[in-house]
C-alpha cells in the first residue's frame, strides 16, 4: 500500500511509466482487497486503461455490495479513463459518488482525504469545455484543504483551476492561481512532468 501511495502522486505529476511499473509490481506482492482497489486507480490515473478495467470488474465482482468500491472507487476509475473520450457518460457514471465525495474512503494511503470523485470530476468537465464548472469543483478541493491536508490533489487542483480559466478566457486569474501553485511548489523538483507543463502553459500567458 506504501508503494501504491507513491504510485498515486507518480500518476498525477506524470511520469506515467514509473506509476504503471509500480502499480505491477505492488500486486505482485499482495493481490489483496485495498491494494486491488489502489492499483485499479493507479492504472487509471497512469493511462493503462485495460489493466484498470480488468481489475474494476474484479473488484465489482469480489465486492457486490462494498460501498466503497461500488460508490467511491470504481466510478472514479472509470471516469478517470473515460473522462476524456467521453466526458458525458463518465460524468453520469460518477453521480454515484457525490454524497461521499468528501469523505475519507478506505483504503487511505495519503494523509487527508484524497477527494478523488471531484478532481476526476473537474478533469471530465474540462474535456466537455465546461470551464465554469470545471472551476467550481476544483476550487472545491482549494476550499477543503483542512479536509485535504498534504494529498497531492491539494496543489494540483490549483493548476486544474488555471487551466479552467484559461479555457474561459480568463488570463489575469490564470496568471495569478499560476503563480500560487508555482509558490507552492517552489521547492519541488525542476523535472516533473506536470510542473514542466505548468510553466509552458504559464508563458505563453505572458
Amino acid at each position: 500500500m506504501w508503494q501504491l501511495n507513491f504510485t498515486w502522486s507518480e500518476a498525477e505529476f506524470g511520469n506515467s511509466d514509473q506509476a504503471r511499473k509500480d502499480a505491477a509490481s505492488a500486486l505482485t506482492l499482495a493481490s489483496t482487497h485495498d491494494v486491488q482497489i489502489a492499483a485499479a486507480l493507479a492504472f487509471a490515473r497512469a493511462g493503462d486503461h485495460a489493466a484498470a478495467q480488468k481489475l474494476a470488474d474484479e473488484l465489482l465482482k469480489q465486492y457486490p455490495s462494498d460501498t466503497a468500491v461500488s460508490s467511491y472507487w470504481l466510478p472514479t476509475v472509470r471516469t478517470s479513463i473515460l473522462s476524456r473520450s467521453k466526458p458525458d457518460e463518465a460524468l453520469r457514471i460518477l453521480e454515484a459518488t457525490t454524497p461521499f465525495e468528501l469523505g475519507q474512503a478506505q483504503p487511505q494511503t495519503q494523509v487527508g482525504a484524497l477527494l478523488y470523485p471531484v478532481y476526476v470530476r473537474a478533469e471530465a468537465l474540462m474535456a466537455a469545455h465546461r470551464a465554469g464548472d470545471a472551476a467550481r469543483e476544483y476550487q472545491k478541493i482549494i476550499d477543503a484543504r483542512v479536509i485535504v491536508l498534504n494529498c497531492p490533489l491539494g496543489p494540483l487542483a490549483r493548476l486544474g483551476l488555471a487551466r479552467a480559466y484559461v479555457m474561459a478566457g480568463d488570463t489575469v486569474k490564470a496568471k495569478a492561481t499560476y503563480q500560487e501553485f508555482f509558490i507552492l511548489w517552489k521547492d519541488a523538483d525542476s523535472d516533473i512532468p506536470i510542473l514542466k507543463e505548468a510553466r509552458a502553459e504559464y508563458a505563453k500567458l505572458q
